[in-house]
């Protein structure tokens, strides 16, 4: 590692990630012995299927439910996420179209509903409900976080969901020229999160099989090598490893996202920069950054590093590279120059699902029993709630105000065969990386830019 990163005695890379730090990774539970029948299998055991069985048990505690999983249960995305509760969107207005509104209400609706599934089941994830704070820190990216807040307005998203604050109202970010603020949004820590979920479904009577991998999904089965699982429905709730499944290579794109933790800083930094709550940070460049302050006092800080790897294959273990630690380094000290006397103890990658459209997806077929919720594009941690809601009124047959919002049973193409895949990505990117650099000294937004998210569809 560069000398310019300073790292305490006891950094660590990779390992999961550091929300296990505390308590240890857990060691994986009993795996599948032999076939089973049940009502529903749910093949991944993150958030979207840890949701979507508890849901189930509430509602029909007779059915029988299990969840697959290869690793053990908080594995992937939800137990290395950035801990952001959003109410964002996991997808475009435009493209859900008219019922956008309301799926976005439902998204606020999901924050709360999570925040009361916590409370009724004590589930202690570190949850603060502080709100988001994004800044502008270049004149384009002013530019754009103007229009992104009238644009919100003339989709029905009001003043006390959204408004433009000033630069230094909340969080004092170096060289922040605009930003906005919405409630709606709340720090947790991921892997509480997962694991308290995991606990709950495990007394609702719900086996989780770990280590068990999925080897295929077939309408009623879901084949492992240690048995063979039969059901009335099989849901596949496996977001950025989609890919390793027979016949998904091109289905969702493990799209991956880094980030480093600070060793706990001290009150006079806090009081320095202003960020005296728990508010979430983000900001408007296309190479974007997420940040939350830990319950322990600690700067979680996430970005980007290498973005996609040829064939969608997928580093499990969360090992971050050197100049994805360094680059992450340099944009939180740039953020925060107080923090340069601080020290990275932990840094760490995950996979989220990216469709090709950019928009999230939940369906269940009846004919075959085969369903899916997924491709969150970043924003999991609130929409796999919403999920689990409807793949429950999906799977029980239920007409529902859940069950017509846009993104149910919606098609999204597949993404292009390789070297397609890995040169369009990597193009987007180094676009991104480019028109960052040169709105610096530009009014708007670079044409390169522009150019990104017409080569990739975002």
């Amino acid at each position: 590692m560069s000398a310019r990163v300073p790292l305490s005695s006891g950094f660590v890379n990779g390992d999961v990630s550091f929300w296990y730090r505390d308590s240890g990774v857990p060691a994986p539970g009993p795996r599948l012995d032999g076939d089973l029948q049940a009502d529903v299998a749910i093949v991944g055991a993150g958030y979207t299927g840890l949701w979507t069985a508890y849901y189930l048990k509430r509602a029909r505690p007779s059915l029988r439910v299990v969840l697959l999983e290869q690793e053990f249960a908080g594995f992937g995305a939800s137990g290395r996420n950035g801990g952001w509760l959003t109410g964002d969107l996991p997808g475009s207005h435009e493209r859900y179209g008219a019922d956008a509104r309301r799926m976005q209400r439902e998204m606020y609706t999901s924050i709360d509903e999570v925040i009361a599934v916590c409370e009724k089941e004590s589930i202690d994830c570190d949850l603060v409900k502080g709100g988001v704070v994004n800044v502008a820190r270049t004149p384009a990216q002013a530019a754009r976080l103007r229009e992104s807040v009238a644009s919100a307005r003339a989709w029905g998203i009001e003043e006390p969901d959204l408004r433009l604050v000033g630069p230094a109202d909340r969080i004092r970010v170096n060289g922040a020229l605009a930003a906005s603020w919405s409630p709606h949004c709340a720090r947790i820590q991921p892997a509480k999160l997962a694991q308290g979920l995991a606990r709950v479904v495990r007394e609702l009577g719900v086996p989780i099989y770990e280590r068990t991998p999925v080897t295929e999904i077939a309408p009623h089965r879901a084949v492992t090598p240690y048995g063979t699982v039969t059901a009335g429905h099989v849901i596949r709730a496996t977001e950025g490893f989609t890919a390793r499944l027979r016949g998904l290579r091109r289905q969702w794109l493990p799209m991956n996202s880094s980030m480093i933790v600070t060793e706990p800083l001290p009150p006079s930094f806090w009081d320095e920069v202003g960020w005296r709550d728990a508010e979430l940070l983000g900001d408007l460049a296309h190479y974007y950054m997420y940040a939350q302050r830990t319950a322990d006092d600690r700067i979680a800080f996430g970005g980007r590093g290498r973005p996609y790897l040829y064939g969608s294959r997928i580093d499990a273990r969360g090992h971050t590279h050197e100049w994805t630690v360094e680059a992450l380094w340099s944009l939180l000290t740039d953020f925060f120059p107080a923090a340069r006397s601080a020290s990275i103890a932990h840094a760490w990658s995950g996979v989220l699902g990216v469709p090709r459209d950019w928009c999230s997806t939940v369906h269940v077929d009846p004919a075959t029993g085969l369903g899916w919720a997924g491709g969150y594009t970043g924003h999991g941690v609130t929409t796999t709630n919403l999920a689990g809601r409807t793949l429950r009124d999906l799977i029980l047959g239920e007409e529902t105000e859940l069950t017509t919002l846009p993104w149910v049973g919606r098609e999204v193409r597949r993404w292009e065969p390789e070297p397609l895949r890995w040169l369009g990505v990597h193009t987007m990117y180094r676009l991104y990386r480019m028109a960052d650099h040169r709105e610096h000294t530009m009014p708007r937004t670079s044409v390169l830019a522009r150019f990104a998210d017409l080569i990739t569809g975002h």
